[in-house]
């Protein structure tokens, strides 16, 4: 129904084993959530174990422990699903973030920080991911988290948009070096409501009147996205690669708008 709450539950991923980096919280846990859901086998990781693993349906993810900066780390940790369970069909590369930071006075312990977490980790995890899923007659997807904030400026956080953007040109390489037997996607994250929003945005009124200028009229859920990566790792998106999907209510809507009103000719009078 147009306009209406897609059911998920018909969406069926039984036998494949799906990893969702930073899993455990936010973004990362709906997303996992959202595959147990759909009978996927799901792992997910971070560099500490929650105390509370994602679950649906009486199922739960498992958590293995990894440090996505690190290269080393990343090869192990596929080698060790693949052991575990003979096959990876799914990687999600969801971990990521940046601290708002003025790039004149970051330091460069910082910025290699951010691009590490944000592109240089969904590189390190997808070279390994490679070998596994081109061997595997069914291939593999791979789904890169993105955001608008590699799509337009990012001020206050330059490095993790310029992270982004790289992330999406990665994407849409990989599906032209990759296929046909692994697709890579990307989705483009709106500005996301999660349990650390109100500190990202300072208070429930900036949130309010961010969530006022969508189309939707709200911020981006975990769930919105959740039910992005379910799509794009199903049959029903087989012919689809390369792509960025972008999951924001419409957009924001453009500053130059609100100078045009407030700078308008008052024809009352």
């Amino acid at each position: 129904m147009a306009g209406g709450k897609a059911d998920a539950s018909a969406v069926s991923l039984k036998g494949s084993v799906a990893l969702v980096t930073g899993g455990t919280r936010g973004i990362g846990r709906a997303i996992a959530g959202r595959l147990l859901g759909a009978d996927a086998t799901v792992i997910v990781c971070g560099r500490n174990q929650p105390e509370h693993l994602p679950e649906s349906g009486g199922r739960h993810a498992d958590f293995l422990a990894c440090n996505v900066r690190n290269p080393d780390e990343c090869a192990a940790l596929i080698s060790d699903i693949v052991k575990r369970h003979g096959r990876l069909d799914l990687l999600v590369n969801n971990a990521g973030g940046s601290p708002a930071c003025d790039l004149a006075t970051a330091s460069p312990r910082l910025s290699q920080a951010i691009v590490e977490l944000n592109l240089l980790g969904p590189i390190h995890l997808s070279q390994a991911a490679h070998g596994i899923m081109t061997a595997q007659e069914s291939g593999g997807a791979i789904i890169n988290i993105a955001s608008v904030s590699g799509t337009r400026p990012s001020p206050g956080t330059a490095v993790y948009g310029a992270a982004k953007a790289g992330l999406i040109n990665l994407t849409r390489s990989l599906a032209q070096e990759w296929g046909p037997a692994i697709r890579v996607n990307a989705i483009i994250a709106g500005l996301v409501e999660t349990e650390d929003a109100l500190a990202t945005y300072g208070s429930r009124e900036a949130m309010e009147a961010i969530a006022r200028a969508t189309p939707m009229k709200r911020m981006v859920r975990g769930a919105d996205i959740a039910d992005a990566v379910l799509l794009l790792a199903s049959p029903m998106a087989g012919f689809v690669t390369g792509t960025a999907l972008e999951v924001h209510g419409g957009g924001e809507q453009a500053h130059f708008l609100d100078l045009v009103r407030r700078h308008a000719p008052d024809d009352r009078d």
